[in-house]
């Protein structure tokens, strides 16, 4: 009697996490660690090339917006194209793209071709980062989904966290472009090793008649378990075949529309908020009177309590509903972000305590949303709907620093601007609560145990 059919999800569902889907999950977190690092490493460098250029730090708004509009773009074309291309041959080549970028990063003589190199440094950025999410949503089973894609990004915050502490002594020996070109370097020498060892989407290869075998290989490797036949005959995955592709608009078909408005509003509200500290938190400090030194370390505070933020807040968002933990988590940080703006940096203990809270709070909230995202979408369309909601959160990433820079130039006083950026955590919130009002779209079963309070 022949076995019945089973869909690959069942089978990731039901098996328990075999060394595949970890090795998925590092080499996905390397690729966040250096996406992280790339990210963040003008805003380390930014302080000392004003010195070196005679520029006020003001001027580098422009440099901060063009690095995160090319993450913007990167996200918006890449995540679409991956659920055509695949989320494997995306990544990849997103990271020859960044590591490339940031290389040349250094000849930059003057903002302009500075602001040049960060957009098409973003680019590379930008594409990887919805792909590493899908692909580690889509090889983790629904019962630590929330927790495994925040633990592999983990690796974002963690690798602001090494730069900042490699940031200073690199520079004080070797000057500002030793950061770049390390960042530039380590994606390369990774590329290699990815396009070894990543394997691509099963749920994508599901999809895909002409690359069954390559599908029953990775299955054999996810079920050791399994008899051969349920592990030959599986089911294609709901949504995937046929000619629709990843268009733009099935993100708003079947009842998806309201969650996907909902969604880019969280998505911008934080990710402005996010990059707003990134790029400016080192130069305000310095302003209030702390050493360079002191004022990167604040940085890498912040995403030292993104880690611990993530890893709690996932954890947490597996055991209850995602949507109250989320709530919480926001506006905890507007308090948090407005509060900074009252205490003296001479309390350095209570400043650097206080970054570490608002990095629990605003990038562990981050990594929530991005696996609440991932499982909100079907296969078909799920770098789509990643790749968008992060593409209109950059958005917000450029508005963030550019608007902080206009604040800085215009002399509002330290605790007006700290005010200002906790609005956004406070519309974060607010949608936040509509979203957890909603009930999940047909065709988005596996996303029920994130969306329904």
């Amino acid at each position: 009697m022949k076995t019945p059919a089973v869909t690959v999800a069942s089978i990731i569902d039901e098996a328990p996490v075999s060394k595949l889907q970890i090795a998925v999950m590092v080499l996905c977190g390397i690729v966040a660690i250096l996406d992280g690092f790339d990210t963040q490493a003008v805003a380390f460098v930014a302080p000392v090339i004003a010195g070196e250029w005679g520029l006020p730090p003001a001027s580098f708004g422009p440099v901060f917006g063009a690095g995160l509009l090319g993450l913007t773009v990167g996200a918006l074309v890449f995540g679409p194209a991956a659920d055509r291309l695949g989320r494997r041959t995306v990544i990849i080549w997103s990271t020859v793209f960044f590591g490339l970028f940031s290389l040349l990063t250094p000849l930059a003589d003057s903002i302009g071709t500075l602001a040049a190199m960060r957009f098409f440094t973003g680019l590379g950025l930008g594409g990887a980062m919805p792909n590493i999410i899908a692909l580690t949503s889509e090889y983790s089973p629904v019962r630590k989904r929330a927790t495994l894609v925040t633990l592999m990004f983990c690796g974002f915050p963690f690798g602001a966290v090494l730069g900042g502490l490699m940031s200073a002594p690199l520079m004080e020996r070797f000057g500002w472009a030793a950061v770049l070109y390390l960042g530039g370097v380590l994606p390369l020498l990774l590329a290699p090793v990815l396009f070894a060892a990543l394997p691509e989407s099963l749920r994508y290869l599901s999809g895909k008649s002409e690359r069954r075998r390559e599908l029953e290989s990775l299955l054999s490797r996810v079920a050791a378990g399994a008899k051969a036949e349920a592990v030959l005959d599986v089911a294609p995955e709901q949504g995937i075949a046929g000619g629709e592709g990843a268009f733009v608009s099935r993100l708003f078909k079947e009842g998806r529309g309201p969650g996907t408005i909902l969604l880019w509003i969280i998505f911008f509200s934080n990710l402005l908020v996010l990059y707003f500290l990134i790029n400016w938190l080192p130069v305000l400090l310095q302003q209030g009177g702390l050493p360079i030194e002191r004022a990167v370390i604040g940085v890498a505070a912040l995403n030292a309590g993104g880690i611990a933020g993530g890893i709690a807040l996932g954890g947490l968002s597996d055991r209850a509903s995602p949507t109250r933990v989320l709530q919480l988590a926001y506006a905890a940080a507007a308090v948090l972000v407005a509060a900074l703006g009252f205490v003296a940096v001479n309390s350095l203990g209570v400043v650097m305590l206080l970054i570490f809270l608002i990095g629990v709070f605003v990038i562990g909230s981050q990594f929530c949303m991005n696996a609440l995202a991932a499982g909100y979408y079907p296969t078909a369309i799920r770098s789509t709907g990643v790749g968008w909601a992060l593409g209109i959160g950059r958005i917000g990433s450029v508005i963030g620093p550019v608007v902080g820079g206009l604040l800085i130039g215009s002399g509002f006083g330290t605790t007006n601007i700290f005010f200002a950026a906790a609005i956004p955590a406070a519309i974060a919130a607010f949608s936040v609560f509509l979203l957890g009002l909603r009930r999940n779209p047909p065709g988005t079963a596996a996303a029920v145990k994130v969306l329904v309070p």
